[in-house]
């Protein structure tokens, strides 16, 4: 937004410029926006946003004070603000929140104009990977933002748009979702040229009640399309068969589909290996292709943190540190993973999967299932839904109520040699276990990192 001053990006929000932000009308534009004073930074405009426990329009000054460009504040906030400097660009409007969706809007539509393009990518799992994996495809050919951390909901989207500079061609977003119609506000903020569904899976069951609930939550995407917009589907997804659209140019990846593994090994290396990600890279390949790039050759992808990173710890073990969210699918491709990769005895510490509904305690049962299959010798399972995995368990298994129980019992249960899959849904917290784990000592290293996060309360897929 470096082109707008401040009037315009008044307009462009529905804001109304409040006091000495009228003589800013010569200062170049924000580079960005945010709504943490407390991280906000030089040239970013503050969007002081009320929340369930706190209104950060109280927070103007200290962003100001901080350098910020200027703040956006529900009137009630506008003197206070002022009261930093009588020279604040100071924005009011009655729903910052609102001013954000509009500003974001009004900056996609710019950007669009200078011929970028927009990719949406939404999922049941592997969102963020492939989102990852997009962003390096297309960096060798085009410049390529990608929304950072997990800046895929009704705030973080935009603010991923307005972070994005006036030469950037190709911009790279996340959608998750909760429940119906959120998928739906995303798109109308995004307004993608092509859309990437990337799988259908059992998330947010206990609000949505069935997976064709949840793929049509997921196909919101593909109703919000604009006609002759570019859609990447799975091939012979019978969820998302009923939602297609033949005014959309649709392209397929997975077996049967228009990207295969098999055509893609021949053309590119990639620095990962397992299955999951192999699939995402699929999906990946078929977005770039929609946007007319072949990408091709050596394929080094740096994934977001708790996505499947695996570090080196003292005394010979080795974290598989996979904690950011769970579901059923996720935690199938984590297990594997755990059994591909891990030298020696497999270890799993898997927490609870919630919003499952009605079938999460057999949807427990069945991961405990597959992790015998994949021959996890020791199973500690985190939460009273994780201690329902006994029943398809048939190792050593240890239950535990919470991570920090988990964090106690683990020292005297790990041995050298061991690999220790972490994982579990975000409200259980076990990123405290593999902080502890690394706490012992420093890491040796990254053994081939595999696997974006503020706001991660109430985590949307």
């Amino acid at each position: 937004m470096r082109s707008w001053d401040a009037a315009a990006i008044a307009r462009a929000a529905g804001a109304r410029v409040a006091g000495g932000a009228a003589r800013g009308g010569g200062r170049p534009g924000p580079l960005g926006a945010s709504i943490d004073s407390r991280r906000v930074c030089a040239d970013e405009l503050f969007v002081g946003l009320r929340g369930e426990q706190a209104d950060g329009g109280e927070h103007a000054a200290q962003a100001l004070a901080a350098g910020a460009w200027g703040v956006r504040v529900r009137p009630e906030h506008v003197a206070g603000a002022l009261e930093t400097t009588a020279d604040a660009i100071v924005l009011s409007h009655p729903d910052p929140l609102v001013g954000l969706q509009s500003l974001a809007r009004a900056w996609r539509d710019e950007l669009q104009r200078a011929g970028a393009r927009v990719v949406a990518i939404t999922g049941s799992t592997g969102k963020t990977s492939t989102k990852d994996i997009l962003a390096a495809l297309l960096a060798a050919h085009r410049r390529v933002l990608a929304s950072p951390a997990n800046h895929n909901t009704e705030i973080g989207l935009p603010l991923a748009v307005l972070a994005a500079q006036g030469d950037t061609e190709v911009l790279v977003l996340e959608m998750a979702m909760r429940g119906a119609g959120q998928i739906a506000e995303l798109t109308e903020i995004a307004a993608p040229d092509v859309g990437v569904i990337v799988n259908v899976g059992p998330v947010h069951l206990e609000l949505l009640g069935s997976l064709e609930a949840v793929a049509a939550a997921k196909a919101e995407l593909i109703a919000g399309l604009r006609p002759g917009a570019s859609l990447v589907v799975p091939a012979g997804e019978a969820l998302l068969a009923p939602h297609l659209r033949e005014d959309l140019r649709t392209l397929t990846f997975g077996a049967g589909g228009d990207v295969t593994m098999e055509q893609v090994r021949r053309t590119l290396r990639p620095s990962f290996a397992q299955a999951h990600n192999l699939a995402n890279l699929l999906a990946a390949v078929a977005a770039a292709r929609a946007l007319g790039i072949e990408p091709q050759g050596e394929v080094r992808v740096s994934f977001s943190e708790l996505r499947g990173e695996h570090v080196a710890l003292p005394g010979g073990v080795t974290l598989i540190n996979d904690c950011y969210n769970a579901n059923p699918m996720s935690m199938r491709a984590a297990l594997d993973d755990l059994a591909e990769t891990a030298p020696g005895r497999r270890v799993a510490v898997l927490g609870d999967m919630l919003e499952l509904g009605a079938d999460a305690s057999s949807m427990h049962v069945q991961v405990g299932r597959h992790a015998s299959a994949r021959g996890v010798e020791l199973l500690v399972s985190v939460g009273s839904l994780a201690a329902e995995m006994r029943a398809g368990f048939d190792g050593e298994m240890r239950s535990v109520r919470d991570a920090r129980a988990a964090s106690r019992l683990l020292p005297q249960l790990l041995r050298e040699g061991d690999t220790v899959l972490v994982k579990g849904s975000r409200g259980m917290r076990l990123e405290a276990i593999a902080q502890s784990l690394l706490e012992q000592g420093e890491p040796a290293g990254q053994v081939g990192a595999r696997g974006t996060g503020s706001m991660p309360a109430g985590p949307r897929r």
